[in-house]
């Protein structure tokens, strides 16, 4: 089994049917010490492009649902730290943050493409411990991030792929609908 480590995937165990924040996420993990991990929800876009948030931007990516906390800020993941300063490695080509006025006269230059980043309004974060009792109560498993370009995938196959590459009694949930009441 393996442990949580910034660049690996939090993927949601199928059993959790009623948590609305959490139910069948994929959870890319950019930051996890002893004392908190913070990640944010790749499979879970909203109604909501770039240029609806912010007006003097001319883009139209979609924004994400990075989780349930400070759901008011903004914050973006990359993989063009060559563009923007003060970005942050998560893991493997990954980066968090940088210099958002650069990224501003970037995206109204379309000198960055969809597949290099995502959007988000808020995070997803866990305190001391409280990650470590979620995994201990099955809530979640963790995943190695295999993935030739993590923007480029499909939100709405990322979980479900992850099920499927677990396998066994995964397979089955890979394929249920959302609503297992519709069965």
């Amino acid at each position: 089994m393996l442990n949580p480590k910034k660049g690996r995937l939090l993927i949601a165990e199928p059993s959790i049917l009623n948590d609305d924040s959490f139910k069948r996420t994929t959870v890319l993990l950019t930051e996890h010490s002893e004392n908190s991990t913070v990640g944010f929800i790749l499979n879970r876009p909203l109604q909501y492009v770039l240029e609806d948030l912010i007006p003097d931007v001319e883009c139209d990516f979609t924004v994400y649902q990075g989780g349930p906390v400070e759901q008011d800020n903004l914050y973006f993941i990359h993989r063009v730290p060559h563009l923007l300063d003060d970005s942050i490695e998560v893991a493997n080509g990954i980066y968090w943050g940088g210099n958002f006025d650069a990224l501003k006269n970037l995206l109204n230059s379309h000198l960055i493409e969809p597949t290099d980043i995502r959007f988000f309004l808020g995070y997803s974060g866990w305190g001391a411990n409280q990650l470590k009792d979620e995994l201990n109560t099955n809530s979640w498993f963790i995943s190695e991030n295999d993935f030739q370009n993590i923007f480029s995938e499909n939100e709405e196959s990322i979980w479900k792929n992850k099920l499927l590459q677990k396998g066994g009694k995964y397979k089955i949930w890979a394929n249920a609908p959302a609503d297992i009441n519709m069965n």
